[in-house]
Formats: structure tokens, C-alpha cells, sequence
């Protein structure tokens, strides 16, 4: 989409209460109800939502056509009272986006661009090729439409430009292989990491914090992506891995393994620190808002700490 040359990564400017958040669906097709009743809840917490009409529309199991969503995304970048673009729900799709988008409408106006799942695909496209910071959390339709849906403590710290935070007690990670990392924190939906290799957006992951997460992923497509990942160089330099809650991720109910066993056999001999079952992406409760493209410290020992060690935004 972009070649970017820029020294240090592009931070876009804070949320406050009050702004305008723009809202698009770059992948599956929405539905009004569960739109609606995430515009409640973004009202509810001080933003105003906006959204374009043809937001609804359906092309086969898409939100309409490849172009459309693309031009959705690209004027909501360009508008000047969009303070924050939230994706509405994942699905597929995201990855028709990246050739289609024109580059100037992009990167001349740096915001917020909030999601996860098939919205890896942008968020990992945008950091690495736009230079943006980027935001893996809650989404409208999703997230924003539970009681308890959303972190609001991580995702005031992220957007809001906090300076130093920590996501520790509470995250729902556990300690897999004790240890202490700093790194750029990266990463998203592994389906989407692994199915990037061998296109102009293949992921970067040297030197990161590399988090990784799925849904309803068996254990042994969760292997297999694990190791298309290892076998492609994209662990050798990872510093530190932190696995998300991997709802669902299991053979049957009465397996005799856990995916905690199976992803050690892939990444213990890499002996860096390993987090399992931080609560952002896919989750049962309270999605957690990481920023994707910050410099952060992992440290694995009785418990698990992930602190962001500079603002994600600018104020």
C-alpha cells in the first residue's frame, strides 16, 4: 500500500470525549441491530458515532463490494471531523483492502484505526507500511453491544495517550516460560499473521513482542500455523510472545493435551518469555486494547506484566 521512510512510527492524536469516531466494515457484511446497539454504547461512553449508509450493504458473505469498502476506509482517513476509525465487525475480507487503497488519502491524515480478527490484516498493514501505530481491540458491532464487553481501563490508556501503563493483574495471562523482553508490541489474529506470508504484506517481526491469538482454531491448525510461522524466519527474532484467551481452540472435550502443550513444542527452544490467555481479540469478557507498534517490556515470572512504555498517541 505505501513505502514509508519515516524514522520513528506515526502516532496519531488522542481520543477524548466528545469526538467523532467514524465507523467501517472492510470485511463481512453487518447487521443494522448490532450496529445500532454499539452506536448506543460509543454515545453511552461520550463519543459520537458516524458511519456511511452503505456500511449495510452485502456482497455475497462481504459488506458489498471490495471497492466500496475500500473507499469507506479511505474517506474516513481523509475526513477532518473523524477523530478515530472503528472497525464493525471482522469476518474475511480485510485482505482485498491493501492494493486498493490510495496511499495519499492515507498517510497525510494519521488516526486511530481500532479492531482485530480479519482486521489484522490492516492493523499489520498500516504499522508496517504506513508507519502508523495501530489499535487491536474492541469493535462496534462486537464488543461495544455487551455489558461487559469492553476494557475501558486499556482502552482510555492506548487512545488516550497515557505516557507509561501496564497491563498485569486481571489480564487473565499466564506465565508458560518465565523470562523478561522489550520489544515493539505486535501482532493480532494468527490466521491472519500466518496467511500473510508471501505477499507484499508479509508481517515484520523482528524485534517485537509478538502477540498472537485465534478463535475455534483446532490444536493441531493451530501447530500448523505456529510452524508455517517458524519455518519462515518469523520467530527467529521475536523477543517475547504473549498467546491471547484462544477461545474455542480445542479438538473435543475430552482431549488429553492442552494448547498450551502444543504451542511449547513449537516455541520453547526459542527460549524467549512466553505469556498464554491475554484477554484481547476473540474473548470471553472485557477486550483488552493493545497498541501495536509501541515499545513495551514482557515480564514472565509467578505473573505476567506487559507494560507500555511510551503513549500511543499524541495529545
Amino acid at each position: 500500500m505505501v513505502s514509508a521512510s519515516q524514522p520513528s512510527r506515526i502516532k496519531p492524536r488522542a481520543l477524548r470525549p466528545g469526538d467523532k469516531v467514524g465507523i467501517v466494515a472492510p470485511a463481512s457484511n453487518v447487521k443494522r441491530e448490532l450496529l445500532e446497539a454499539g452506536c448506543d454504547a460509543l454515545r453511552c461512553a461520550g463519543y459520537e458515532p458516524f458511519y456511511f449508509e452503505s456500511i449495510l450493504e452485502r456482497d455475497l458473505y462481504f459488506a458489498g463490494s471490495a471497492e466500496r469498502r475500500a473507499r469507506e476506509l479511505e474517506d474516513m482517513f481523509a475526513r477532518d471531523d473523524i477523530r478515530a476509525i472503528i472497525c464493525a465487525r471482522g469476518g474475511y475480507g480485510s485482505n482485498y483492502l491493501p492494493p486498493m487503497l490510495d496511499p495519499n488519502k492515507i498517510v497525510a491524515h494519521p488516526k486511530i484505526l481500532v479492531g482485530y480478527s480479519d482486521s489484522t490484516t490492516l492493523l499489520c498493514c498500516m504499522a508496517d507500511s504506513a508507519n502508523f501505530v495501530t489499535f487491536h481491540g474492541p469493535m462496534v458491532a462486537k464488543d461495544f453491544t455487551l455489558v461487559d464487553g469492553v476494557d475501558l481501563k486499556s482502552w482510555q490508556n492506548a487512545l488516550g495517550g497515557a505516557e507509561e501503563w501496564e497491563i498485569a493483574e486481571g489480564s487473565g495471562a499466564k506465565p508458560l516460560v518465565t523470562g523478561e523482553a522489550e520489544g515493539i508490541l505486535y501482532g493480532g489474529c494468527l490466521s491472519m499473521l500466518a496467511s500473510s506470508l508471501g505477499t507484499p504484506y508479509e508481517i515484520r517481526t523482528t524485534g517485537t513482542i509478538l502477540f498472537i491469538e485465534d478463535v475455534a482454531a483446532k490444536p493441531y491448525q493451530i501447530d500448523r500455523m505456529l510452524m508455517q510461522l517458524k519455518l519462515a524466519g518469523k520467530l527467529k527474532d521475536v523477543r517475547g510472545i504473549i498467546f491471547g484467551e484462544m477461545m474455542d481452540c480445542r479438538q473435543s472435550p475430552d482431549q488429553d493435551y492442552t494448547l498450551e502443550e502444543v504451542v511449547l513444542r513449537i516455541i520453547e527452544d526459542l527460549h524467549i518469555p512466553v505469556a498464554f490467555g491475554l484477554r484481547s481479540g476473540h474473548v470471553s469478557r472485557a477486550n483488552i486494547t493493545l497498541p501495536i507498534g509501541v515499545q513495551a517490556r514482557l515480564i514472565v515470572d509467578d505473573s505476567v506484566k506487559l507494560r507500555i512504555l511510551e503513549a500511543a498517541t499524541v495529545k
